[in-house]
């Protein structure tokens, strides 16, 4: 319960401080977008209660966007009367609506993240360069302002726009504001009261501006201040909505337009929506598809009405997570506010001065656009870098529309260009000492990757061994298919290339069964030497180590070893550990060794006959005892433990123990040194009781037909690291 009263807490301060800047903002946009003052506060209600209680977003703040500012005035004029165009916004709002249930949310997944980062910075750029002018004191025609000033247009361009006029008292207000929210964020105390700074200064910025109102020049004016029309009878208030001309609903024009704001509004919200969960502290997404239906109905709300259309909103929405919002709570709540004041209480917000709001506004943008962003994106190479610049620019010199669209064609561009280059990987892989060349196709292979395709096909050598893996594709473009196809018929036959095709799903027509090594055969495996397997458990275990290890068909190797038989290299013992299973620690494949395993990995008769079974007649060609650190079957034996049947067993590591000399206290598992020294002789001590207890293999192994070799595996490094091989020496202390 505590909980929960602390995030209404900050929720409730969060949404107060959202909805005091957002009463200009919504003024502002409405009377850019060439529709009535009171429509932008219709908005922002709806955006704020209706949309906030819809959505499934924890941080994002709806409302007018100053993104559509220059739609809606087109649209207005288009179809000729504001009535018409609420039926438009109200037709916007049942498609955006069909959007979310056609799933095409979706959409937002594919935006690179760097242009929506390049969309937060750029943001933060207009908020300061446009919200400069009121905080410095400047002033300009309020129609003219609001065309230029928010968050759409030129800011660069339109600069020397805004310094038509200064005002003195406005720009000490706002240079005060600005003190006051920097020393509040970095003073340990005022932070502990937990109230947010921009609470703070819009009230002692509004007291400031009281006082100077005693002296003339420093009065600030009507402009200078917050304007929300006061109503005077609840008929003023209701004369300000104005309702839908459904009389002309079968109007194409009316379409045309619909279709235009629900495709403008939703791109907006899609990016919008996305950058404020960038923001989020705790890295929450919103369902996008339940965003597109939640944004629908707050269209439709706000255009029965007579608001202007409403999509998620940056700004707002970076404030709201700047000063603690933690919940949609806090979105409904700045929209309930907004009700209520604009209602009841207008004259109170009228008391506030812009130049405190643009103070609260630079800080924000500055937190969006500070320089940590640029060096960020430049340190994680030009394909990021690129986009998110070009994205601030277009946006900045273009407007907010046409820069994110210029921006996602140019992140799209570089998604083509690195998937070109590197969607399709060829691993170069040693199997059982052969060169064999992968071709691993990406998810979704379609004709962008052709020409690559194609390339690395073209310049494969003769002679050579190749995999077309398409193991994780889920997608294969019929132009792919026929060059593979081609490539398989045609150029392999006679360039002498063995191609093995794998992974295909069947109505591709195009599986074969594997052609070489892939699955060790009778035939290399009659041409290795005990050196050789050596040298492949060692490539096997470095794979391991390094992450490296070689993609594996096993449904193709169960099936190839079920038909032409097994033919493993060697036979391994090791000890039953969970964490030395051999096949993983020397990536290796069905059919490739013998896994002999029992606690200690000591030998008895049972044993050898597996041995000489797996050496004579299978003909494996490398005899591996396999220790490993901090076994338990080691340490039981060192400690000298009774426990059933294991005594039996650890009676066969006393020979280990008895050699190591080296140790002259403590000889039992609390000593690790004595426990590496008794594991690595208890490996030598069996490598001698094969060779002295089998004829068989003693044979074998003198006649150089098959080696014995001993090793202990790291289980912390995953490292394994072999002795000699075995040479006649009696078992001694190294």
């Amino acid at each position: 319960m505590t909980g929960k009263l602390e995030s209404l807490k900050k929720d409730s301060i969060s949404g107060l401080v959202v909805f005091l800047v957002a009463v200009p903002l919504c003024l502002g946009i409405a009377i850019a977008s060439g529709a009535p003052p009171f429509a932008g506060l219709i908005s922002g209600m709806v955006g704020g209660i209706v949309a906030g209680i819809c959505s499934r977003s924890h941080t994002s703040v709806s409302g007018p966007a100053a993104a559509l500012a220059s739609v809606v005035i087109t649209q207005i004029a288009f179809l000729g009367s504001y009535e018409m165009f609420l039926t438009a916004v109200v037709l916007a709002g049942v498609i955006q609506i069909i959007m979310g249930i056609a799933q095409m949310g979706a959409i937002a997944n594919y935006i690179p993240s760097a242009v929506v980062k390049g969309l937060l910075v750029s943001i933060g750029v207009i908020l300061i360069t446009k919200q400069l002018p009121h905080l410095l004191g400047f002033e300009m025609d309020r129609k003219i302002e609001y065309s230029t000033q928010l968050i759409d247009g030129n800011p660069i361009t339109n600069f020397n726009y805004y310094m038509q006029r200064f005002h003195v008292g406005a720009l000490f207000v706002g240079i005060i504001s600005v003190g006051i929210i920097l020393f509040w964020e970095r003073n340990k105390f005022l932070i502990k009261t937990k109230i947010p700074a921009p609470l703070a200064v819009i009230v002692i910025g509004t007291l400031i501006s009281l006082a100077l109102g005693i002296y003339e020049p420093l009065k600030l004016e009507t402009k200078e201040l917050v304007s929300v029309p006061v109503n005077h009878s609840i008929q003023d208030f209701l004369d300000h909505f104005t309702h839908p001309d459904f009389g002309n609903i079968f109007n194409p024009k009316i379409w045309i337009a619909a279709v235009t704001i629900a495709l403008s509004a939703s791109l907006a919200s899609l990016l919008n929506v996305e950058a404020v969960d960038k923001l989020d502290r705790h890295s929450r997404n919103t369902p996008k598809n339940t965003e597109l239906i939640a944004q629908g109905i707050g269209n439709i709300t706000s255009g029965f009405l007579g608001g202007i259309p409403i999509t998620s909103e940056v700004v707002r929405g970076s404030l709201n997570v700047s000063y603690g919002g933690e919940t949609k709570k806090a979105t409904i709540i700045h929209g309930i506010l907004l009700l209520v004041f604009v209602s009841f209480l207008p004259f109170v917000l009228n008391y506030i001065p812009l130049s405190t709001l643009a103070a609260v506004l630079v800080i924000t943008g500055y937190k969006l656009a500070k320089p940590s962003h640029y060096f960020e994106a430049f340190s994680k190479g030009w394909s990021q870098f690129l986009p998110f610049t070009i994205t601030i620019i277009a946006i900045l010199t273009l407007g907010l529309l046409t820069g994110i669209s210029i921006g996602l064609v140019i992140g799209i561009l570089f998604v083509i260009r690195n998937d070109i280059r590197s969607a399709v990987k060829v691993v170069n892989e040693k199997q059982y000492h052969e060169e064999v060349q992968r071709i691993q196709l990406p998810q979704v292979t379609s004709f962008i990757n052709k020409a690559k395709i194609r390339e690395i096909l073209n310049a494969i050598s003769r002679d050579s061994k190749v995999i077309i893996d398409a193991s994780y594709a889920i997608y294969i473009d019929g132009d792919i298919l026929e060059v593979i196809r081609n490539f398989k018929t045609i150029m392999a036959p006679e360039k002498s290339i063995t191609l093995s095709i794998v992974g295909f799903k069947d109505k591709y027509d195009l599986n074969d069964e594997m052609k070489h090594a892939h699955v060790m055969t009778k035939e290399l495996q009659q041409k290795l030497k005990p050196e050789d397997v050596v040298d492949i458990l060692i490539e096997g275990n470095q794979r391991f180590i390094t992450g490296s290890k070689i993609q594996k068909n096993i449904a193709n190797q169960m099936n190839i070893t079920s038909t032409d038989g097994q033919h493993p290299i060697a036979v391994v013992l090791s000890c039953i550990d969970s964490r030395t299973t051999t096949e993983i620690i020397f990536d290796l494949g069905m059919g490739d060794v013998f896994s002999i395993r029992i606690a200690g990995n000591i030998v008895n008769q049972d044993i050898l006959a597996s041995m000489e079974f797996a050496c004579k007649i299978a003909g494996a060609k490398l005899i591996v005892v396999l220790g490993h650190t901090q076994c338990g079957a080691i340490k039981g034996a060192c400690d000298n433990l009774e426990l059933g049947s294991l005594g039996k067993l650890f009676e066969k590591v006393k020979p280990a123990i008895e050699a190591e000399y080296a140790t002259r206290a403590n000889r039992n598992s609390s000593n690790a040194l004595f426990v590496k020294n008794v594991t690595r002789l208890n490996v030598h001590h069996n490598i001698f009781h094969i060779a002295d207890n089998s004829p068989v293999l003693s044979e074998m192994i003198q006649s150089g037909e098959v080696g014995i070799i001993g090793g202990v595996y790291n289980i912390k490094t995953g490292e394994v690291k072999f002795t000699p091989m075995y040479e006649s020496k009696p078992i001694t202390q190294n």
